[in-house]
């Protein structure tokens, strides 16, 4: 399909009616010589006498190229474009922020891996992690690490590989060792807001109760209820753990339940499978469907045909004066061979 950037530059097509109709012709004047004996140097020359002025004709094919040139030239001007066929891009409307746990308890190796050997929490958060990323393969996701305070790991970004990298980069001891997850959860209210995301998912993986937050975790939920961000909660280990390392089920639970979210309980690399499988299920994703139309400009070809007419045009010009002056020669010798047999 073809358009037209500038389709205003057709109405140039009338220029050319309105200069032949409106204005007169262009006039030249040329040296002439004024002689008594006018009669008699026709006679003896042959030449028939011309008028005082005259108007140039063009021949049809000089018409034609004329034409052809000019609709040449506004057609490029006017910008001709081919447009393809529609490319139409699927771009998921969900932004998913993690909230990972680095507090020192994420070191306890109560976990068994798909081997058979224990390992610690941070170790199986990771695993399970990457292998739900690898499934997001629409969704854009960020990283953010919390222990003494929370930092952001990854900016919301849809390079998979390069959010999985940065998640195994993480280590014990990056933040602390305690846990602030509420200000987890306040950190990640700016990241949704500075992206002005539309589904906004935040999940919370973390072991232990909060210890070091400046904002408490149940008014950092009300606040991101505020913002329509989903908060799903998963806690990791045996809620029986007492001490510094015991966990807070009801404040998890709480800050789900205020932004309709859902809380998880993992006691294994199964259970926090399962907790992200399901929390799969429950967030559908939405799509923005970007449609778009290769465009190719072809006002270079109306360019070129334009330039070709022209070349035609002066090719004609001089084939024509080549023509008449050879005429010209022909009828003199003819006519001048004609006096020399009368007067023999």
């Amino acid at each position: 399909m073809i358009e037209f950037d500038y389709p205003l530059a057709f109405c140039l097509l009338i220029a050319p009616l309105l200069v032949y109709r409106f204005i007169p012709p262009y006039k030249t004047t040329t040296k002439a010589l004024k002689v008594p004996f006018f009669e008699r140097l026709v006679a003896v020359s042959g030449q028939e006498a011309l008028e005082g002025s005259s108007e140039l004709k063009r021949r049809k094919i000089q018409w034609v190229v004329v034409v052809i040139g000019y609709l040449a030239l506004v057609t490029a001007i006017a910008k001709p474009v081919w447009l393809g066929e529609p490319i139409e891009q699927r771009k998921s409307a969900r932004e998913i922020m993690v909230a990972l746990d680095l507090s020192g308890s994420m070191s306890e190796k109560d976990f068994v891996d798909a081997s058979g050997v224990k390992v610690d929490r941070l170790t199986v958060a990771k695993q399970v992690l990457n292998d739900f990323a690898a499934g997001r393969e629409h969704d854009r996701l960020g990283l953010i690490l919390f222990a003494d305070a929370a930092y952001v790991q990854t900016p919301f970004t849809d390079d998979i590989p390069a959010w999985q990298a940065l998640l195994n980069d993480a280590q014990l001891g990056y933040a602390g060792f305690q846990t602030a997850f509420g200000d987890a959860i306040g950190l990640s209210i700016a990241l949704f807001e500075q992206e002005k995301s539309r589904q906004r998912v935040l999940i919370l993986l973390t072991d232990g109760d909060d210890t070091s937050s400046k904002m408490p975790p149940i008014k950092a939920a009300e606040i991101a209820q505020k913002y329509n961000i989903k908060i799903h909660t998963i806690a990791m280990g045996d809620p029986s753990t007492k001490g510094r390392y015991k966990m807070d089920l009801p404040t998890l639970e709480s800050v789900s339940r205020i932004t309709g979210g859902s809380m998880f309980h993992a006691m294994n690399s199964q259970d926090l499978e399962k907790a992200y499988h399901v929390i799969n299920n429950l967030e559908q994703q939405e799509f923005d469907v970007v449609s778009h139309r290769p465009r190719h400009s072809l006002h270079h070809i109306a360019f070129g045909v334009f330039f070709v007419t022209q070349l035609l045009a002066v090719a004609l010009v001089l084939l024509l004066k080549i023509t008449q002056s050879t005429r010209r020669t022909e009828s003199t010798t003819a006519q001048a061979s004609s006096k020399g047999a009368h007067r023999v």
